[in-house]
C-alpha cells in the first residue's frame, strides 16, 4: 500500500491533535484510521500544494468533462479530452457527483469512463477521485440497477432489517458501477407535511429517522467500508432541512435551543457515534442563519459536541447561494471565506469552477490560515484513505453476478408490499372477491413517476416511464392480477379533467371502482405547492364517480399526505401507496386480491384539514376541544387478519437511574390469515418542567405471525429512552410517574433519581 512508505511520519503525527478538538486548525490524527493511515494523510498533506488542496476541497458534476453544452450533453456521452486536461489537469479537482445529463450509463461504462478519470488523476495529483451519487432509493442513475421503495415508504415498513438489506444493495451495485459515494441516508425529520422532501425523509419522528437512518448507513457502509461490497455514507441535510416555516424547500426554520436539540441532532448523534465518515449541510437556514456559516451548528455542535471526525460537503451549488439567494455575502469570494470559517470541507459548486482559485487568493492574502486548510483536506483525504480509493479506484462490474439479480428484485417488491398502508376497509371489503369486475382510473394509475417520486432516472423522476417501462403500472399489474376483468379510463390528468363521461359510463360494466390519485414525481424546489389540498380535477373525478353508486377503493399514490378527509370517508377502502418504486404496481395489485396481507403503518400524521398539521407528539394544549383529529394517527395501519395485545407487565413500578425495566406483552394473531405485524411501543410523562408531548415512540419491532400464533414480546427502557431537554437545554430525566402505552394497554411506573 502506498500509505507505507509514511511509516516513518507515525510517531510525530500521532502527537498531532486528535479528531477531537478537530474544530481546532492543523494536522488530525482519525480514529477510524490506523496509525499507518494517519501517517499517510500527514505525509499526503506535506506532498500536496497549496492549489491542489483547493482542488481537493471542491467537487463538479461530471457534465464539466464530457462533450457538449452543461445539461445537454452529447448522447451518448463522449468524454472531452480537453475538459478534462482543465477539470483534472489544471484544476486539479478531487471529486466528482451525478451523471452524464440526458444518460444513464451501464456499470461497464460507468467503470470506463471513472477509470480513465481516476487515472488522469492519479497522474495529475497523485490523489484518487471521490465520486459520488445520490442513490435515494437504489442506484437510480444506472441503467439495469435495482430500485425499491423511496425513504418514507421504508420507514412505513417499521422493518429495520429489511431497510439495512435494502442499502446493502444499493452499495453493491454501486460498487459495480465503481462509485463509492451515495449521498444518503436523508436524515432530515419531515414535520413539515408539504416540504417537497418529505418523501425522502423517515418521516416526522424523530426515534424512526434515528432507527432508520442507523440502518441504512450501516448497510451502506457495512463492517468494512472499504470492503468491494460496501460505500460511504452521507448524512444529510445537517440539520432542521425537514421542517421549513412555510414547507417550501430551502427555506428558513425557526427552530429553538431546545427543539433543535430534542428532535434535529439525535439521529445524526447515534449514526456519527456508529461511524459515519461524511456529512452534507443543510441548504436552508435555522434560525436567520444559512446552515452553510453557521459555525455554531457546524463547528461546536457537529464537531465539539457530537465529535464527527469525517468530511463536511455543500449541497448542489450552496455557497454560491449565500450571495446570490441568502444575501448575508456581498460576492462569492466573502462566501467561500463564511463558508470555510464555519467548517465547510468540500464544496459541491456543481457547474461552476471558481471556487479552488477564490481558496487559492484567501490563503495567499492571509483571510484564510493554511493550517485551516490542512484540516479540511486531512478530512477529504482520510475519507479516500478508508475507502480504500490509493489502492483500487474502480471494480470489475463482472465481480458484481447480483446485480441487479431476481434476489435482489424480491427484496424491492417486499419494501413496496410492507410499505403500502391500509387506511380504510369498511363495507367492502377488502380482498376483491373472485367474481367482482373492477374500473381502474384516475392520474396515477398508468404511470411509473407516481410509484417511484423524484431521483428516479433523473433528480425530478421525469424519465421514468421510458426507462422503467418494463415493470407494471397499477393498471397493468391489476390486469395481470385479475385477467379478464379490469377495465380502465383515464377520467382527469393530475389537474385537468378529461374523459370524465367516459369514465362515468364505464362504471356500469363493473362492481368495484379503484381509483388511484396523488402526485407526479418531484423533488426540491419543483416540488413546491402552495396547498396540500388535491387539484380540483381530481375531486371532480372523485365526486363524478361517487355519484354512481358504485363502491370506491381509493389510492394515494405521493409523496406526502395530500388532503382526502371527504374522499376518504366516502370511499369504502383507502390505500396510501405513497412511492412505493417500480414493483408498487405488482405490490398494490397483490393487496387488492388478498395475495399480500398488508402490514405498513403510517411514519407521519396524515392531516384532516389544510391548517390542522399537528404531529403524534403534540402538546396537551394542541389538543383541546379536540383540536388534534388527524384523518389518520401515526402509527396506524390496518391489516386482513386481526392482531390482539394482552398482558402488558413491567419488570418493575420503579426505574433508577442505572436500571433497566423489560416491558412485555403478548401479541396474538386471532384472524385467519397470516400476516406481519409492527408493534410500537411509546411512554407518556405524566408531568414534566418542559410542557410534555401526548407521547413518544420509544421502540418498535415487526414481526410475522400465522393464524392462532402469538408471540411474547419485550421491550426495554432505561433513564435514557425518557429523557428531554430540560430547562438548562441538556438531557435530562426527571422523577414522576410515566405510563406505557402498546395499542390500547397501558401501565405505570416511577422514575425515582
Amino acid at each position: 500500500m502506498r500509505y507505507l512508505t509514511a511509516l516513518l511520519f507515525t510517531i510525530f503525527i500521532l502527537s498531532c491533535a486528535t479528531a477531537q478538538n478537530s474544530s481546532s486548525e492543523g494536522t488530525l490524527g482519525f480514529s477510524f484510521l490506523s496509525e499507518e493511515e494517519n501517517a499517510f494523510v500527514q505525509s499526503e498533506l506535506r506532498r500536496l500544494t497549496l492549489k491542489q488542496k483547493a482542488g481537493q476541497m471542491t467537487q463538479v458534476a461530471v457534465d464539466l468533462v464530457f462533450e457538449g453544452p452543461t445539461y445537454v450533453l452529447t448522447v451518448p456521452p463522449v468524454l472531452d479530452s480537453s475538459k478534462i486536461d482543465r477539470i483534472i489537469g489544471e484544476l486539479e479537482i478531487g471529486s466528482i457527483l451525478n451523471h452524464p445529463s440526458r444518460s444513464f450509463p451501464t456499470p461497464e461504462e460507468y467503470h470506463d469512463y471513472i477509470g480513465r478519470l481516476q487515472a488522469r488523476a492519479m497522474e495529475t495529483t497523485g490523489v484518487p477521485l471521490l465520486y459520488g451519487q445520490d442513490a435515494i432509493h437504489g442506484v437510480n442513475y444506472v441503467s439495469g440497477a435495482t430500485l425499491y421503495a423511496q425513504p418514507l415508504n421504508v420507514a412505513a415498513t417499521f422493518n429495520t432489517d429489511l431497510a439495512s438489506e435494502l442499502a446493502g444493495i444499493t452499495a453493491y451495485e454501486m460498487k459495480a458501477a465503481s462509485i463509492p459515494w451515495n449521498f444518503s441516508p436523508a436524515m432530515d425529520v419531515g414535520r413539515q407535511p408539504a416540504w417537497p422532501r418529505t418523501w425522502e425523509s423517515f418521516g416526522e419522528d424523530v426515534y424512526v429517522n434515528q432507527r432508520f437512518g442507523l440502518a441504512m448507513m450501516q448497510g451502506y457502509q457495512g463492517d468494512d467500508v472499504s470492503d468491494q461490497n460496501h460505500v460511504v455514507a452521507c448524512l444529510k441535510h445537517f440539520t432542521g432541512y425537514g421542517s421549513p416555516a412555510s414547507g417550501r424547500d430551502r427555506t428558513p426554520a425557526y427552530l429553538p435551543e431546545r427543539q433543535l436539540r430534542e428532535y434535529y441532532l439525535p439521529q445524526y448523534a447515534t449514526a456519527i457515534e456508529s461511524g459515519a465518515l461524511t456529512v452534507m449541510i443543510n441548504s436552508g437556514e435555522v434560525n436567520g442563519i444559512p446552515t452553510h456559516v453557521n459555525k455554531h451548528l457546524l463547528t461546536d455542535v457537529l464537531r465539539g459536541e457530537l465529535g464527527f471526525e469525517g468530511l463536511l460537503v455543500s449541497d448542489w451549488q450552496d455557497v454560491r447561494y449565500l450571495y446570490e439567494r441568502h444575501k448575508v455575502a456581498k460576492d462569492l469570494k466573502e462566501a467561500v471565506k463564511m463558508s470555510i470559517d464555519a467548517g465547510l470541507d468540500m464544496s459541491m459548486t456543481a457547474v461552476t469552477t471558481d471556487f479552488p482559485e477564490i481558496v487559492l487568493e484567501l490563503v495567499q492574502e492571509g483571510e484564510i490560515s493554511m493550517g485551516r486548510i490542512d484540516t479540511s483536506v486531512a478530512r477529504i483525504l482520510a475519507v479516500k484513505v478508508a475507502l480504500g480509493l490509493y489502492d483500487q479506484q474502480v471494480w470489475d462490474p463482472a465481480a458484481f453476478p447480483e446485480f441487479g439479480s431476481e434476489q435482489y428484485a424480491r427484496k424491492a417488491l417486499q419494501s413496496a408490499e410492507e410499505s403500502i398502508v391500509l387506511l380504510k376497509n369498511d363495507g367492502l371489503p377488502l380482498p376483491i372477491k373472485a367474481e367482482q369486475r373492477l374500473l381502474v382510473v384516475g392520474p396515477t394509475a398508468d404511470n411509473m413517476r407516481s410509484l417511484n417520486g423524484g431521483w428516479t432516472y433523473g433528480w425530478q423522476g421525469t424519465e421514468s416511464d421510458e426507462y422503467l417501462s418494463d415493470y407494471n403500472t397499477i393498471r397493468e399489474a391489476l390486469e395481470k392480477e385479475f385477467p379478464g376483468r379490469v377495465d380502465y379510463a383515464a377520467g382527469a390528468s393530475f389537474d385537468t379533467l378529461s374523459d370524465v363521461d367516459a369514465a362515468v359510463a364505464a362504471v356500469e360494466n363493473v362492481d368495484v371502482i379503484v381509483l388511484c390519485i396523488g402526485e407526479l414525481s418531484y423533488t426540491e424546489d419543483p416540488g413546491n405547492i402552495n396547498t396540500l389540498v388535491l387539484p380540483k380535477a381530481q375531486r371532480d373525478l372523485f365526486n363524478a364517480l361517487h355519484e354512481t353508486g358504485k363502491p370506491i377503493v381509493l389510492i394515494m399514490a405521493a409523496g406526502r399526505p395530500r388532503l382526502m378527509n371527504q374522499l376518504s370517508r366516502l370511499s369504502k377502502a383507502v390505500l396510501f401507496a405513497g412511492y412505493p418504486g417500480p414493483r408498487g404496481g405488482d405490490a398494490v395489485a397483490g393487496i387488492l386480491s388478498g395475495r399480500v396481507n398488508p402490514s405498513g403503518r403510517l411514519p407521519l400524521t396524515y392531516p384532516r384539514y389544510p391548517n390542522a398539521l399537528l404531529t403524534y407528539d403534540h402538546k396537551a394544549t394542541e389538543a383541546l376541544n379536540g383540536n388534534f383529529n388527524p384523518l389518520f394517527e401515526f402509527g396506524y395501519g390496518l391489516s386482513f387478519t386481526d392482531f390482539v395485545y394482552s398482558d402488558l407487565e413491567l419488570s418493575s413500578r420503579v426505574l433508577n437511574p442505572n436500571d433497566t425495566l423489560t416491558v412485555s406483552l403478548r401479541v396474538t394473531n386471532q384472524g385467519e390469515r397470516a400476516g406481519k405485524h409492527s408493534v410500537l411501543l411509546y411512554t407518556q410523562d405524566q408531568v414534566a418542567s418542559i410542557t410534555p408531548s401526548a407521547r413518544r415512540l420509544r421502540d418498535f419491532l415487526k414481526l410475522y405471525l400465522e393464524p392462532g400464533e402469538y408471540r411474547d414480546v419485550t421491550f426495554t427502557l432505561t433513564a435514557d429512552d425518557i429523557a428531554f431537554i430540560g430547562l438548562e437545554n441538556e438531557w435530562v430525566t426527571e422523577e414522576g410517574t410515566f405510563t406505557v402505552m402498546v395499542g390500547d394497554l397501558t401501565e405505570d411506573f416511577d422514575y425515582e433519581d
